[in-house]
């Protein structure tokens, strides 16, 4: 597939802004996403260890934990598509591609998507009081973990496959015989999958170090369970990114030849740094998680961790696309339109942050209140707001496409 060819599967009208801040935006997009899906495997499986357990202390945890998880999937969901939007933007020759020659699995993990999420519901309304009764029919939330992981492993493939445009050919016509059904996945790499999936018990153990600060800010009473919630978060953050950095040096060794080069990068270096120094952290702040924001802020940390592995993982891709392909993202023609450009940082910065806000506001201040919560003036003003925003931006989307249409 040579370099000419390439560039003339891209979308003739450009991109409407620079192609730079579409992939920065997919990166921090792509984080966010990767922050979600690792706290729902992370709290789905501790889920699963405590709901059947007769400790009381696994089961108060599980009770918590299935709560996150059925959230977190419902984030996972709604963040993952930005990334993915971005990827079809400034590389649409591969992304496209790739989609085609697994078209059927492009359908079918919608299907196993939806499948995984009512599983998990299902076994959310078995188990409305894990701390009373323990945990019943486990196989609803084995399954539903199964199904979303399979669903990560598709878009792995399909995110994979995009990188080897010499491959295609051989893909679509094997042998020289035309097969267009569209049923196989061609490519994948699974220390590189498993790699993102151990990440999880990591990123799990930072999440609780923040649900324990949480418990306390609430007046939480119970040392012991909190000393067992820190001493399994510690748990999960060294043993985890031990095994996470050992799975990414397996990913290493077995990189195609013509991303060899990224092993020894300055990208993996970084990526390797924060991760360490994400792991590391516990231990630095010791007795000061317990005070302030230290306990939330192992959290955040962690999510600039993933943003710096997030930002590793786009070099190797902007750089083997560049460098074996001839391919450079940052060349593609600009048509610039300023008003979607706007509209996405204002619906982003604007409508969401104020929306935001003020669920975290409500989440906060319910769980540091004793009896019944009451939102105070402001925080019910700063939801009313939100709720404006909201409508005014739908009214505005819909206006704009008349106007357009009538045009």
């Amino acid at each position: 597939m040579t370099p000419e060819m390439l560039y003339a599967l891209r979308d003739q009208a450009g991109v409407p802004s620079h192609p730079l801040v579409f992939l920065v935006l997919g990166v921090l997009t792509f984080a966010l996403h990767m922050a979600a899906v690792q706290v729902m495997l992370g709290a789905a499986s501790l889920t699963l260890r405590g709901a059947f357990s007769a400790s009381t202390h696994w089961r108060r945890l599980a009770a918590a934990m299935l709560v996150t998880a059925k959230i977190a999937v419902s984030v996972a969901i709604v963040i993952g598509v930005a990334p993915l939007l971005f990827v079809q933007v400034v590389y649409d020759p591969f992304w496209y591609t790739s989609n085609v020659l697994s078209a059927w699995w492009v359908i079918g993990f919608i299907v196993l998507l939806i499948a995984g999420y009512i599983a998990m519901y299902i076994f959310y309304w078995k188990n409305h009081d894990i701390m009373a009764d323990g945990g019943r029919g486990g196989i609803w939330m084995l399954l539903s973990l199964a199904l979303l992981l399979a669903v990560g492993f598709i878009v792995h493939s399909l995110t994979n496959q995009m990188l080897f445009p010499e491959q295609w050919m051989a893909w679509y016509a094997p042998k020289g015989v035309v097969n267009p059904d569209g049923h196989s996945l061609h490519y994948w790499n699974l220390p590189r999958f498993l790699f993102f999936i151990a990440l999880s018990a990591p990123v799990t153990g930072a999440w609780l170090y923040g649900y324990r600060r949480y418990l306390q800010g609430g007046g939480e009473t119970d040392a012991a369970y909190l000393r067992w919630v820190r001493g399994l978060a510690q748990s999960l953050m060294l043993v985890g990114g031990v095994v996470s950095v050992l799975i990414g040096a397996v990913w290493m060794l077995t990189l195609p030849e013509k991303m060899t080069w990224f092993a020894s990068s300055v990208w993996m270096l970084m990526a390797l740094v924060a991760l360490l120094a994400v792991v590391a952290l516990p231990l630095v702040l010791r007795d000061r998680i317990d005070s302030g924001v230290w306990g939330y802020g192992i959290f955040g940390a962690g999510a600039l961790g993933l943003i710096v592995v997030g930002a590793a993982r786009e070099m190797l891709r902007f750089v083997t696309l560049l460098g074996s392909h001839g391919y450079d993202a940052m060349d593609y023609r600009i048509n610039m339109d300023w008003y979607s450009t706007s509209l996405f940082f204002v619906t982003f910065g604007v409508v969401g942050g104020v929306t935001l806000a003020y669920l975290l506001t409500v989440a906060w201040q319910a769980g540091q209140s004793k009896g019944l919560y009451t939102p105070s003036s402001t925080v019910t003003r700063i939801g009313q707001w939100s709720v404006g925003l909201l409508v005014a931006w739908t009214v505005l989307y819909f206006a704009v496409g008349f106007y357009v249409w009538a045009r």
